[in-house]
């Protein structure tokens, strides 16, 4: 996670506590600023271009400028929140980072919010919020460097259409139990899908970025034939790829 700490801060806001009901569901479309979201209890599901991203206690949450998603309150909580601008972060996609001190990040915000109260200098705030960002980066590099060497192995192999969770487990002498929960702490999902998910953003580039035809990119992409490439590509981006092809070239175009 070390982008976030060369982000180039331009104003942070004041902090506020969201209070949420479980069962509530909210639509946010062109969100105005960045957000940076915690969870003092509770959880949230975002939907987020069909894909799901969850919330609770042991992550932070970077909502993305421009955005439009949904969430949805699986649990009653409270979710300190700061809305923030900065120059150089290109999202378009929602970010959950995990954490390992929960309480350290905590009391960060909770000077953030002082500072507001007490009407310090922007150049405190801003050095707090610095702070802040620093402390999560470190927190999510520490846990996520657990599963560095798996994440790397699922790179470089990820045309094998094998790829199974006990070969990710036998790559760090760990059972499949804890590898699926490694996953759900660290990225809210399980392997299985953390996999799928890489293969549709390497087709997406692939489909943008080279002459391969479709049977060829599904192919490099790990996935058994064309018909389940095309069938697994529609469900998660709601075009076929020739048509996200078209699209996006025309786009750029």
């Amino acid at each position: 996670m070390n982008f976030l700490e060369n982000l180039t801060i331009n104003q942070v806001f004041p902090p506020r506590i969201v209070h949420s009901q479980e069962g509530k569901t909210v639509e946010i479309t062109n969100r105005q600023e960045f957000g940076l979201s915690f969870c003092y209890e509770g959880q949230i599901t975002y939907n987020m271009g069909g894909k799901k991203y969850i919330e609770n206690h042991n992550n932070v949450v970077i909502l993305p400028k421009g955005g439009s998603y949904s969430f949805s309150v699986n649990k009653n909580g409270r979710f300190p929140l700061i809305n923030f601008e900065c120059e150089n972060l290109c999202l378009d996609e929602i970010l959950v980072l995990p954490i390992q001190n929960f309480q350290a990040c905590i009391s960060l915000y909770e000077t953030i919010s002082t500072h507001f109260l007490y009407k310090s200098s922007r150049l405190i705030i801003h050095s707090a919020f610095y702070e802040l960002l620093h402390e999560i980066s470190s927190q999510s590099m520490f846990r996520s460097n657990r599963l560095k060497s798996v994440i790397r192995y699922i790179e470089l192999n990820i045309s094998d259409p094998e790829l199974s969770n006990l070969t990710l487990a036998n790559q760090i002498n760990i059972s499949e139990t804890y590898l699926r929960e490694l996953f759900h702490t660290l990225y809210s999902t399980t392997p299985k899908q953390f996999i799928l998910d890489l293969r549709i953003r390497k087709a997406k580039q692939m489909l943008i970025n080279t002459p391969f035809t479709i049977t060829a990119i599904a192919k490099d992409c790990g996935f058994t034939n064309v018909y389940h490439f095309c069938r697994i590509f529609k469900k998660k981006t709601g075009q076929t790829p020739t048509e996200y092809a078209n699209k996006k070239k025309t786009y750029q175009l």
